[in-house]
């Protein structure tokens, strides 16, 4: 149950990605230096097992080894956010369930949904929901995001939030981001205490304005990101517009060029990992479009393309 003694995350909070080999096999020790890599890049804190993360490439035996591997290394210098979605409540209990054991901070779940047609109605997410806090016990960050498929509503969050405590934080990533941030905290009052940015910050200046407190970005450039939040929350918000300003192209790149690639591939060049490989049936990223990814990187220098030289 969250209470007063209960910390409220805020701030970065980038999603980790997984390395594989060339023989596409899990890279322990590249994920361990991407930890570290995201450590130094002053998140405040690491989202592990997220679509960027390439989840639903992974078997459910990979999954508890990232899951030990990444809370036992981080050790508690940050928090650790451990997505646990699926469609099947009972397989995301158990997932949240064997996170939280294990020390996770807080969970991420979509939805429930299963293609482009099985999900469930209200009442059945409000009970997925509510067996999963049940069962983890831990804060719970709501993703809506549109590869769901799933609409939730600003008055449906609200009655989520109330009838399950513990979920309280919402990673909006849905078109016309901004507004519906705005209305879920006009509408919840105090009962939503982390309405939180996504989809690699492409929306972050606006959504920052309209009471976002936190974002979760890729681990591409979270370092970059760091003085937009900063001057934000200082109230210096023209600061804030500038220094988005001048990151907002790489990000663009990654959101409309990349996606889940570019974080592997300015970490991979940063010598943080030694493979960039997505996994089958993901297409790797085209060189053309590496190069113009690293073009953009090397003009801003972000701690990953860089931290492993």
């Amino acid at each position: 149950m969250i209470n007063a003694k209960t910390p409220v995350y805020r701030g970065l909070f980038p999603v980790a990605p997984t390395p594989f080999t060339e023989s596409g096999d899990l890279d322990l020790e590249g994920q361990r230096r991407v930890l570290d890599c995201m450590i130094d890049q002053g998140v405040d804190g690491i989202c592990i097992l997220a679509n960027y993360s390439e989840q639903f490439l992974l078997s459910d035996q990979e999954r508890d080894i990232l899951v030990d591997l990444c809370l036992s290394h981080v050790a508690g210098r940050k928090p650790v956010m451990v997505t646990c979605s699926h469609f099947s409540t009972q397989i995301a209990v158990q997932r949240a369930r064997y996170a939280a054991e294990r020390g996770a901070s807080l969970l991420m779940l979509m939805p429930p949904y299963h293609g482009a047609s099985l999900k469930a109605d209200e009442g059945a997410m409000i009970g997925h929901f509510g067996r999963v806090a049940d069962a983890a016990n831990i804060p719970i960050m709501v993703q809506d995001a549109p590869l769901s498929g799933v609409t939730l509503t600003v008055p449906f969050l609200v009655r989520l939030a109330c009838e399950v405590p513990l979920a309280r934080y919402f990673k909006i990533e849905v078109p016309f981001a901004a507004a519906k941030l705005r209305s879920l905290i006009e509408l919840s009052g105090e009962v939503i205490i982390g309405p939180f940015d996504g989809e690699e910050a492409i929306t972050m200046m606006a959504d920052l304005d309209a009471g976002a407190i936190g974002t979760m970005s890729s681990a591409l450039l979270p370092d970059l990101l760091r003085p937009v939040l900063d001057h934000h929350k200082a109230g210096d918000r023209q600061e804030a517009a500038l220094a988005y300003a001048r990151v907002l192209p790489l990000i663009n790149f990654e959101n409309r060029q990349c996606g889940l690639r570019a974080a592997k591939s300015v970490m991979a060049e940063g010598g943080v990992i030694k493979c960039e490989a997505v996994r089958h049936p993901l297409e790797q990223i085209h060189p053309a479009t590496k190069a113009g990814l690293i073009e953009l990187a090397r003009e801003l220098n972000p701690l990953a393309l860089r931290w492993g030289h």
